[in-house]
């Protein structure tokens, strides 16, 4: 997810690499992961939750870094306090560096290689509890919305709690990126395709929609889910577009 800035390295940071991909981890990241886990009723249930959320922000920053490479540009992984971030690395040119240009739509698929990443994550877990045996059991969400959970009749309660977690994590988490509001990554893909179309009024109509989508999905977060961080995150993620909309207006 594209999301925030690069937060100063610390000594306390974890690192190593996948694949050739550095990856760091702040330590405020640990704290943002607790966070989320806090509701969870055990130990047991705040380990997997904790667990859970690691591996599904680098699976998904790991989407955004190989679909980079493929296009022949290298990046590091940065997990932090707002998730995750993959920064893209310049390479030398001349006497000095450069980025590599990307195309419209070679950004957009960037982009959505993150959250898709996520939900072929979800596939493999639903996959592996269908060949151990468990039972997949679909959940309401709101009343209408099916989600899939999962029961194994092995591994104990860390394993069934994992795949559990995993799912949630994946899929609702996945779907809330794909929202239209910058810079989350359907507020990327919006971006890139409006200013392809139109590229002298694009990026404004794209923060326009970022504003209004962003402020709905805030209402919705705490009316019908009742989750007062969906709220204040989407909301300050309106009020930047919003802001971003007022800075352009005079170079439109």
């Amino acid at each position: 997810m594209f999301i925030f800035q690069d937060p100063a390295p610390t000594r306390f940071d974890l690192r190593f690499s996948i694949a050739g991909i550095p990856v760091r981890v702040h330590p405020l990241f640990w704290v943002i992961a607790l966070l989320f886990a806090s509701g969870s009723s055990s130990l047991t249930s705040i380990l997997t939750w904790t667990v859970a959320i690691f591996v599904s922000i680098l699976v998904h920053e790991l989407g955004h870094a190989f679909a980079m490479r493929r296009y022949g540009q290298n990046s590091h992984i940065i997990l932090h306090l707002a998730g995750g971030l993959t920064v893209p690395e310049s390479v030398s040119w001349g006497s000095g560096y450069a980025s590599i240009a990307l195309t419209a739509n070679q950004q957009i698929i960037i982009s959505l290689a993150g959250p898709f990443s996520g939900f072929l994550l979800a596939i493999l877990v639903l996959v592996v509890s269908a060949a151990l045996g468990g039972t997949i059991v679909p959940q309401f969400v709101l009343g209408f919305i099916p989600f899939p959970l999962v029961y194994l009749p092995i591994g104990g309660g860390f394993l069934n709690s994992l795949f559990i977690a995993l799912l949630w994590v994946n899929i609702f988490w996945g779907i809330v990126n794909l929202m239209p509001v910058f810079p989350l990554d359907g507020g990327h893909v919006m971006r890139y395709t409006l200013t392809k179309r139109d590229p002298w009024n694009g990026l404004r109509t794209s923060l326009l929609v970022s504003t209004v989508v962003g402020v709905l999905v805030a209402v919705a977060g705490l009316v019908l889910l009742r989750s007062v961080y969906m709220a204040l995150l989407f909301g300050m993620l309106a009020f930047q577009s919003f802001q971003a909309m007022q800075g352009s207006a005079g170079r439109f």
